[in-house]
């Protein structure tokens, strides 16, 4: 099954619409709760940070009877130092996202740790490229 979202920069109220759809895609498919929990919270914090730090996104979304791949592509002003970025409590964030209560320098290890493989590519000035997945029979 493959599914895609589009996410737009400074867009709080929708980030997060991807992640729930999936999570509903996840129940009816008898996912294990805790692999779900694990998806939805690795998603949201990458839609979040596609609204706080990119113009847009696209999520493309691929389950299978063993694991669930999502790729995000962002158009945003990329990362310049990704090791940096993935500290936790490293935030880029700015002040008006910040007084929102996002940009906690978070979203990426949280990513990670909730993620069986978790690739991120950046170019300065061009965007973000996430590769998570999330093996569902474990």
């Amino acid at each position: 099954m493959d599914l895609e979202f589009n996410v737009q920069g400074g867009d709080f109220v929708r980030a997060g619409n991807a992640s729930s759809q999936i999570k509903k895609v996840l129940k009816q498919l008898n996912a294990d709760s805790a692999i779900i929990k694990r998806v939805v919270v690795a998603l949201y914090e990458a839609e979040v940070n596609i609204a706080a730090h990119a113009y847009d996104g696209v999520i493309r979304a691929n389950i299978d009877t063993e694991r669930i791949r999502l790729l995000l592509d962002d158009n945003g002003p990329g990362i310049p130092d990704i090791e940096r970025a993935m500290t936790p409590g490293y935030s880029t964030a700015s002040s008006a996202v910040r007084e929102m209560g996002f940009g906690a320098g978070m979203g990426l290890p949280n990513i990670r740790a909730n993620a069986d493989e978790f690739v991120i590519t950046s170019e300065v000035g061009k965007g973000t490229h996430l590769e998570i997945t999330v093996y569902l029979n474990q």
